[in-house]
């Protein structure tokens, strides 16, 4: 038996485009149990497309929410924590400098991870609750790019990374909510732009997505749990929040008022992939890239930072 098939309490933290996460879990790099799972709205992605780099108050906002996280992983008992961040960051123009207050308020290594490294994150999680299949593609909504990735039997095979996520989106578009249709069919136009960037990505018969933006929308047209969610069911919901104020979305879907903002964003950029790829339908996974970075450490794959 491989040494890390006993189980193991670990901590990964994702500094996303839309929010700060952290879980806490127990692996033995096969399966996962969740401990703790939290995250804080930061909306990174959508200050970067507008401002090029995180502002102070972002900073100020990172470094707080990471030391929170480091206290609730120690709490919880984990042996080490791994903190990433993903297309936000990456982008940001003082990222360099940002990362290094973090490490200095909190003695935290946070590792900037390529799109590739993500999407196999992401891939790795979802095989959590999605079994591997012959051929398939696997989508990631964040706040500040799409991760497209083309799969088979698990493995990653071809990776793109699509600068068009939801805060970004919001951002270059002006979209709010009501949203105008002339603001949405900006929106739209800026979405077929950007993934004019798949031009002879392959296609496959089944879909996954990972991440909170298709959660989001998951949880909003599936309270009751079912995974799959259909290409007119997308096409609604876009058309009923389009119509509404966060605060109505937010009533209606039973989603977080912040949640509730991008929720437009999210099925614009679901539904062009989708018509991008010829599909009327995408399996939605309950992991990600976090638990992704659990197993990976389980497996001794990451080294963690300790704690």
């Amino acid at each position: 038996m491989p040494y890390w098939a006993m189980s193991k309490i670990l901590a990964a933290a994702d500094i996303g485009s839309n929010t700060a996460h952290l879980l806490v879990a127990s692996s033995d790099g096969f399966s996962l149990e969740r401990i703790v799972n939290r995250n804080d709205w930061i909306a990174l992605g959508e200050v970067v497309a507008r401002h090029g780099v995180v502002p102070p108050t972002h900073a100020t906002r990172l470094v707080s929410t990471l030391k929170t996280f480091r206290t609730a992983a120690g709490k919880a008992l984990a042996e080490g924590i791994y903190v990433f961040a993903t297309e936000a960051m990456r982008s940001a123009r003082n990222h360099a400098e940002v990362l290094r207050r973090i490490r200095e308020a909190t003695k935290l290594k946070v590792d900037l991870i390529t799109p590739e490294r993500e999407a196999w994150l992401s891939l790795r999680g979802v095989s959590l609750d999605t079994p591997r299949n012959d051929v398939a593609l696997l989508f990631e909504v964040g706040g500040g790019s799409v991760q497209v990735a083309y799969c088979v039997q698990g493995e990653l095979v071809q990776d793109a990374s699509i600068p068009i996520g939801t805060g970004r989106l919001i951002a270059l578009a002006g979209m709010r909510n009501p949203c105008p249709p002339d603001v949405q069919e900006h929106a739209e136009r800026l979405i077929q732009s950007a993934l004019g960037r798949l031009e002879g990505f392959p296609s496959a018969p089944i879909a996954v997505a990972s991440g909170g933006v298709g959660r989001g929308l998951w949880r909003a047209l599936h309270p009751d749990g079912e995974r799959k969610l259909v290409l007119e069911e997308i096409d609604y919901i876009a058309w009923s929040v389009s119509r509404l104020t966060p605060e109505l979305i937010s009533a209606r879907y039973g989603v977080r008022l912040k949640r509730a903002e991008t929720m437009l964003a999210g099925a614009l950029v679901y539904r062009a992939l989708l018509r991008r790829f010829g599909l009327r339908e995408m399996i939605v996974s309950e992991y990600g890239v976090r638990e992704g970075a659990v197993l990976e450490m389980a497996e001794g794959r990451i080294k963690p930072s300790s704690l």
